[in-house]
């Protein structure tokens, strides 16, 4: 069996093209019922205000301290990027949100076996249908289109635990020295960061096959 865990933000371009990029990796591995991914919770900015009246190019222009033109060329090269993964996404209608809230129901979903599907589903909510990933009201309906009970999932925006274990991804994160994400680290031994191509994925997964097999 490979564990890989993956910390990554459900607000963040490249971790949505890593995710698309490791699944085609899985893909093309023979072994791939043997895959046991992990996700964890890791904001980029913890302390971002949640701003729907704000374009996300403004707010990056300021936040980033660069032209509008400079902030302009990056939203379009991810774009491209994503478009070449196969991803529809558009940057610059994406709402500025803080993730936490997200992240809490990242970890119920865990908790179900429905981590992949929900991260999924956020990253299309933000990057392609533009929906505020901090309303309360917006990630119930997300968390119930892949089968968490609306019950759960109010009790989950306030539950400590969650908390706790959005608390907790993050500082093991810090302990092994993880900067960015998305951030891949399989069997506890190798690390790939970044949204690296397919192949890259695909080397990694053989490698660590051919090591416990």
């Amino acid at each position: 069996m490979i564990q890989v865990d993956i910390w990554s933000d459900v607000r963040c371009p490249f971790c949505y093209i890593g995710k698309r990029r490791f699944e085609g990796a899985l893909e093309k591995f023979p072994e791939k019922q043997r895959v046991n991914v992990v996700w964890h919770s890791f904001q980029l900015d913890p302390n971002i205000e949640t701003q729907p009246e704000i374009s996300a190019l403004d707010y990056f222009v300021k936040a980033k301290n660069v032209t509008k033109e400079q902030a302009g060329e990056m939203f379009d090269g991810a774009r491209r990027m994503a478009t070449e993964t196969g991803l529809e996404m558009n940057l610059k209608t994406s709402i500025v949100a803080n993730s936490f809230k997200a992240h809490l129901l990242i970890q119920l979903a865990k908790t179900k076996d429905l981590a992949n599907q929900l991260e999924e589903a956020l990253f299309e909510a933000h990057f392609k249908e533009a929906k505020n990933i901090d309303d309360e009201e917006v990630l119930i309906g997300i968390a119930k289109s892949v089968g968490i009970a609306e019950t759960e999932a109010k009790e989950a925006l306030n539950a400590s635990v969650f908390v706790a274990a959005v608390k907790e991804d993050e500082m093991q994160a810090q302990k092994i020295g993880v900067r960015g994400v998305p951030f891949f680290v399989f069997n506890s031994k190798y690390a790939v960061s970044g949204a690296q191509a397919s192949e890259s994925f695909l080397e990694v997964l053989q490698k660590v096959w051919q090591e416990t097999s």
